[in-house]
């Protein structure tokens, strides 16, 4: 069976949670956190980043950051994962659901402003799959109307929207590090905050509301309870897990665009006959290949395209259900304007087994069995 995901592993995780015990400091900002947050804040140029349990806990501590209260809104695409509205929802926001665009399944610029009223306090672009959205526009929405961008950077780390590192180019950025991702802690992420304005108080949430960062610097003789928060820190032997595969960045990322573009050369043929459509990634993004999905016709083609990959033992996967259509969102929120494309797309879309050092092997077995099944469907077989 070709598994759908497995765990990126570098070599050097285990040398590096060695020393963390044999140091003897295994809870959380250690030497470890503390590098990788290096490495995210030179990577990214963001005045501050911070270490967190996951990115969920990220957009958590965004919510805290942005003073979100009852009653206030929040503008969001319907097509992301259920902590990108949790976060907000549990600060008590109303969700306002965006369409997405067709091409990138990120949120549709064009459709942002006509979601704004007077309660709008926040945007939450969701970069789907690693790839950017179209932040500029986003931006000025949020210049003109005195809004909060958070960014919803799960997916792309090490990807660039005209050259900016995803996740610093709104207020706040939020990354992931769960085992699913290029580079994984097993549960895991960061908070971004490209300005000073949000740092200290972004610490002291982090630190169960405490200004314990403070004291640890000096500033304070001792440290309280001043603000509402959490306990967001990584333990050590997670953090230094992830600095091994942070070490080794760029070859996970050069490793993971050369399965990308086999599979997008391998696939592109079947394109022409229009069986499936393949990802697009605009001129102005970098991608990261976090991800590589294809686009069936409907939803009947998408559970025979599945059945058989599992029949011939290459696992696939579907993505998110639109939060909209579900119990909590028909609850907590509500959709502006029409529902063009979230729903249809997401009918649509099946994830092929994509991760760092995929076996050749492998990656053949994916393509030719995709292509036998449009052989199977008698789809102008000519161009396969």
């Amino acid at each position: 069976m070709v598994k759908f995901n497995i765990p990126p592993f570098v070599g050097g995780e285990l040398e590096y949670i060695n020393q963390v015990v044999d140091k003897k400091k295994i809870c959380g900002d250690g030497e470890f956190t503390a590098k990788c947050n290096s490495w995210i804040e030179e990577k990214t140029g963001v005045s501050k980043a911070l270490l967190t349990t996951s990115c969920s806990h990220s957009l958590e501590m965004a919510a805290l950051l942005t003073d979100i209260d009852v009653g206030d809104e929040v503008i969001l695409p319907s097509y992301t994962f259920v902590s990108t509205a949790n976060a907000f929802a549990l600060r008590g926001a109303r969700l306002v659901f965006v369409d997405i665009r067709p091409d990138t399944n990120n949120i549709d610029e064009n459709l942002i402003e006509e979601a704004v009223t007077p309660r709008t306090k926040v945007i939450v672009p969701v970069h789907y799959a690693g790839v950017g959205c179209e932040m500029d526009k986003i931006m000025d929405i949020a210049d003109e109307y005195g809004l909060k961008v958070v960014e919803d950077a799960a997916q792309g780390v090490n990807a660039c929207y005209k050259g900016r590192a995803l996740g610093s180019i709104g207020h706040i950025g939020c990354y992931s590090f769960h085992e699913t991702k290029n580079y994984s802690m097993g549960e895991g992420g960061a908070t971004l905050l490209r300005d000073d304005e949000f740092v200290e108080m972004a610490e002291i949430i982090r630190e169960k509301g405490t200004d314990r960062s403070r004291f640890l610097r000096g500033q304070v003789d001792k440290y309280s309870w001043v603000a509402m928060g959490s306990s967001y820190l990584p333990s050590e032997l997670n953090a230094a897990y992830l600095l091994a595969q942070l070490d080794k960045a760029d070859e996970i990322n050069d490793n993971r665009i050369a399965t990308w573009n086999r599979y997008y050369e391998e696939l592109e043929a079947l394109t022409e006959s229009n069986n499936l459509e393949l990802p697009i990634v605009p001129k102005e993004c970098s991608h990261n290949a976090h991800m590589f999905y294809v686009k069936l016709k409907n939803l009947q083609e998408r559970t025979e395209f599945i059945s058989y990959l599992k029949e011939n033992d290459v696992s696939a996967a579907f993505h998110y259900v639109p939060l909209h259509s579900s119990t909590a969102g028909m609850k907590l929120g509500r959709f502006s304007g029409e529902d063009r494309f979230t729903t249809r797309e997401s009918e649509r879309l099946v994830r092929l087994p994509m991760y760092y050092n995929m076996a050749e092997d492998d990656q053949t077995k994916v393509i030719d069995t995709i292509k036998k099944f449009f052989r199977n469907q008698g789809d102008n077989s000519e161009h396969i």
